[in-house]
């Protein structure tokens, strides 16, 4: 690098600016960098090739969690507080896995994620899902059982608000769980998970948040 930059004199450090980006773009160094295989990240075929296959099986998933709901049909039907419940359970959980995705992805791209408990930022990462959890199932719980006075069911508050938040909380739950395998599976073998991780996340929560939500049902009535 030139030693002509000296003070407030802007041609010396134009000069100097020069050659060093000169001496950088001619380093096989910087090639090499430029030559990363992360690169492939942003292309639209390998982006397809991947993403094809993984959504066309959590097509699949989704018809059996479709048919696992069919089930409980005439539960719903007479329990209109409990047919609200279910869509705003699954989409609940799939916000809580988008989110915990995206900073578990963020976290790994930056080179801060290390999968094990003793790592503050997905303690604290997983403290705040399970929270937002606890707090957006407890209103959902009122708001469901309000809406389905108001159709005419005959569901106590407490049956109710009891099946929300003991449903909601074991889905965060395993909303947390299930983010920190699809991060770490996906970058071990080699997929980003910015593509990956939060369909993953998403199909699986709602067969389990159907699966979750009755099972609690049923041990409450």
């Amino acid at each position: 690098m030139s030693d002509d930059y000296a003070g407030d004199d802007l041609t010396g450090l134009s000069d100097s600016l020069g050659e060093l980006y000169e001496e950088f773009a001619g380093s096989e160094d910087s090639a090499a960098q430029f030559d990363s295989p992360l690169e492939d990240d942003w292309q639209i075929r390998p982006m397809v090739l991947t993403m094809v296959p993984l959504l066309a099986a959590l097509s699949i998933l989704q018809m059996v969690s479709g048919s696992v709901l069919e089930t409980f049909e005439e539960v719903l039907l007479t329990n209109p507080a409990l047919l609200i419940l279910v869509p705003v359970q699954i989409g609940t959980a799939g916000n809580l896995g988008s989110i915990m995705c995206s900073r578990l992805s963020t976290q790994l791209h930056l080179g801060t994620f290390e999968f094990t408990l003793d790592n503050p930022e997905i303690r604290s990462n997983s403290g705040a899902v399970i929270g937002l959890g606890l707090t957006v199932f407890t209103l959902v719980g009122v708001a469901a059982w309000a809406i389905g006075r108001a159709l005419g069911g005959t569901l106590g508050f407490v049956d109710v608000l009891t099946i929300s938040l003991v449903s909601g909380t074991l889905l965060a739950a395993f909303v947390v769980i299930v983010s920190l395998l699809a991060v770490s599976t996906s970058y071990r073998l080699g997929y980003n998970p910015d593509d990956t991780t939060i369909p993953v996340v998403t199909n699986v929560c709602d067969i389990t948040g159907v699966l979750i939500l009755f099972a609690v049902i049923t041990l409450v009535l």
